[in-house]
């Protein structure tokens, strides 16, 4: 007979459940975390009837709380699909069942590459190739027939996700590389890091003047990047469609600083 424990491995197993070590949040991707505070227990459904993607309960204890208090419940939704403000509120994507077993395929890697840092590894992504299917398929459907010309990919994840998209939908694909890695004549635009500046280049004539493009990047965090592609092309005289993502990191408020510049992703 298998043990409680036993079981209870086996259920977060199957769920990919990652504990983030920094702020003892937990995160089940692709579904629902129920989070009370400050010390933590963990709850699982015994039943082997239990659907596959329930919800798990972080509940934490007396310790900062009042005798017989119930400590605070949040409820945070993790792998929802995010689209630009200007979709239709009834789009089929946002309840594609694809984007389930895209968000359950990422890992997150806590601690890296310094402490504090969830790190989305997108190459368990790449593993399954259903998953990495679904990916490219669903932002394939959304940008074929839309007269997009240029699919830049951002360096280096971008270009991955880019290059096939670019191919499906008729489009050439524009790297934009770090300072020094393009070897013709470049264009370049300066951003803002935490510490310092970076640099984004492109090769100078690889787009024209009036071409519609989509940046594609495999994560949107403070937006730093995406915003210097965006610059980089508009002083060309291309128009940028939208920028397409696999994952939002919403706390980091990356999409704030691109404006009124659509922004697509299927994870956040």
């Amino acid at each position: 007979m298998e043990s409680i424990a036993h079981k209870i491995a086996l259920k977060f197993t199957r769920v990919n459940f990652v504990p983030e070590k920094v702020t003892n949040r937990c995160y089940n991707r692709g579904n629902l975390v129920q989070i009370k505070s400050p010390t933590t227990t963990l709850t699982t459904p015994s039943s082997r009837n239990t659907p596959l993607f329930s919800p798990i309960s972080v509940s934490k204890g007396a310790a900062g709380a009042g005798a017989g208090e119930e400590p605070e419940l949040k409820t945070i939704p993790i792998g929802d699909p995010v689209s630009s403000v200007d979709m239709a509120p009834h789009d089929p994507i946002l309840k594609d069942e694809r984007i389930a077993g895209i968000a359950s395929a990422i890992r997150v890697i806590p601690d890296f590459p310094k402490p504090g840092i969830m790190f989305q590894d997108i190459t368990t992504l790449l593993l399954d190739p259903k998953a990495f299917k679904d990916t490219i398929d669903l932002f394939v459907e959304r940008y074929k027939d839309k007269n997009i010309s240029v699919v830049a990919g951002i360096e280096a994840r971008g270009f991955i996700f880019g290059p096939p998209i670019a191919l499906a939908i008729g489009a050439k694909f524009v790297p934009m590389r770090k300072p020094k890695k393009l070897p013709g004549e470049v264009i370049s635009e300066e951003y803002s890091l935490e510490y310092g500046t970076d640099k984004m280049e492109m090769h100078v004539g690889a787009v024209q003047a009036g071409e519609c493009a989509l940046v594609v990047d495999d994560l949107i965090a403070t937006g730093g990047t995406l915003t210097a592609a965006i610059r980089l092309l508009e002083r060309v005289g291309v128009e940028v469609f939208e920028c397409a993502c696999v994952i939002e990191l919403p706390e980091l408020k990356g999409r704030e600083r691109l404006g009124d510049k659509p922004l697509f992703v299927l994870v956040s």
